[in-house]
């Protein structure tokens, strides 16, 4: 029950309000099971998944592609893994960029745009991106302060809805409106997250507002660490690895939890900030972009309780008893290890680690990165052995995202806002892709496994 329940109701109606919530929750639970034995009867693929947990086809795309296995003798084979943004390898759209610091907006570009802009390109688009990154006074006031709290995806998903009534032309789906809107979003976002940071900070732990606007001619991840930091400094580096950071999470196909969410609602004919906002809804949940988090607690524990990092067999009888829900959360899983499609590797696990291992060297924080290295090696083998799979089980990229961010000097508050943040590109291209080709609503069919039963009057009830 509220709070605002709690105040207004005294101890015995609370206690029989308590007793009515009680009977109707039993009536519920007894009422939604359904036979597990059924999904097998009726061939039903849970989670849009075939039996081997493979992700079932219900699009096309053009945006970004997600590779894990390669054709051998007319078979697929588990490979290495890639990601493509419109064709072209992550990888080396990192490794390309060189010192180049605006690498998340050109990326962005290419997302929506479908090709990497030459340097004239890059200036316009930059332009355009400067002058709409801004939230008024108002709506920072009057929005963005107001109801604060630690869940900054809540903040997120309202500030996002609110936008809505200061938008001229809110409910226009063509694409010239909806590019406009997806380009305010992205420089909207990291300021709604920064400033609901702050506020939450002020509001609920009585510390200092700090309010700083963002700087043209700086990068939205330059910008999002100078807003965050009460001196505003940053090294090089650190602006590179957060840039890098965003760039790996900007996409990952169109059959992810949050990007699968922007087609369905998008597929409705709904305005641009209800479909970015349902998305914001699905990366909220811990099994899709709050994980990186889960990753970090684990860490926590792991680093509490393993008296010596570099003895291999110490950290191995640990991870033991997390496997067998002895420890830490009793979930009975290694968080960041394994992936839905990649197989021997993550590709932007890959690359994320790398870049920690730059910056941990440059923070003096090279006994955790070992840790984590250590940890990544070992769990992939006992969770084979212990769940006794076959499939190669690789770490992803929430593994190090989190170590990442709290070398930063992050707050955890934002570990999943700064994913929803690198994503709304990528939304928005699949937003666009949807509007542009698609002219069904998406309606997957559910099967009605209950009984018809006849009406029964109330008075025979």
């Amino acid at each position: 029950m509220s709070e605002n329940t709690n105040e207004m109701m005294g101890l015995h109606e609370m206690g029989e309000l308590r007793k009515d919530i009680d009977k109707l929750e039993q009536e519920l639970m007894k009422s939604h099971r359904i036979d597990p034995n059924l999904y097998v009867t009726y061939d039903v693929k849970r989670g849009l998944r075939d039996s081997t947990g493979k992700g079932v086809l219900t699009g096309l795309t053009e945006i970004s592609d997600v590779c894990a296995y390669r054709l051998v003798g007319g078979r697929e084979i588990p490979a290495d893994g890639e990601l493509y943004y419109q064709g072209i390898n992550v990888e080396d759209i990192i490794n390309g960029l060189g010192e180049r610091k605006y690498g998340f907006e050109e990326v962005s570009y290419l997302l929506i745009f479908g090709k990497l802009p030459d340097q004239q390109e890059l200036d316009r688009f930059l332009h355009v991106m400067g002058e709409l990154q801004e939230l008024g006074g108002r709506f920072v006031r009057d929005v963005v302060m107001k109801a604060s709290n630690g869940n900054i995806m809540n903040a997120l998903q309202r500030c996002v809805l609110t936008l809505y009534t200061y938008d001229d032309n809110p409910d226009e789906i063509t694409a010239q409106n909806v590019l406009r809107q997806s380009l305010e979003l992205i420089n909207k976002l990291p300021l709604i997250a920064v400033y609901s940071y702050h506020a939450y900070c002020h509001f609920r732990k009585d510390e200092t507002l700090m309010i700083r606007n963002p700087k043209k001619g700086l990068s939205l991840a330059e910008n999002m660490l100078m807003m965050l930091r009460e001196d505003g400094h940053y090294t090089e580096l650190e602006a590179k690895v957060l840039d890098v950071a965003l760039i790996l999470h900007a996409d990952h196909g169109g059959g992810n939890n949050s990007t699968f969410t922007t087609h369905v609602v998008t597929s409705s004919g709904t305005d641009t900030y209800s479909a970015i906002a349902a998305s914001i809804g699905s990366l909220k949940g811990p099994r899709h972009g709050g994980a990186n988090l889960k990753v970090q607690n684990m860490f926590t524990d792991i680093k509490e309780n393993v008296k010596n990092w570099e003895d291999e067999e110490e950290i191995a009888a640990y991870l033991l008893k997390i496997l067998n829900k002895q420890v830490f959360d009793k979930a009975g899983l290694i968080y960041g290890m394994g992936h839905a499609v990649y197989t021997l590797s993550d590709p932007r696990e890959i690359i994320l680690k790398r870049y920690a291992k730059s910056l941990a060297e440059e923070k003096g924080m090279m006994d955790e990165f070992y840790l984590y290295d250590r940890v990544e090696r070992i769990a992939g083998r006992l969770i084979m052995e212990q769940r006794k799979l076959f499939k190669n089980v690789c770490a992803n990229v929430d593994f190090y995202s989190g170590f990442v961010y709290s070398m930063l000097g992050i707050p955890e508050e934002l570990f999943t806002p700064l994913f929803a943040i690198a994503r709304i590109p990528g939304w928005s291209a699949h937003r666009l892709e949807e509007l542009i080709n698609a002219s069904k609503i998406i309606r997957p069919a559910y099967k009605y496994v209950g009984t018809h039963t006849p009406y029964i009057d109330m008075k025979d009830r």
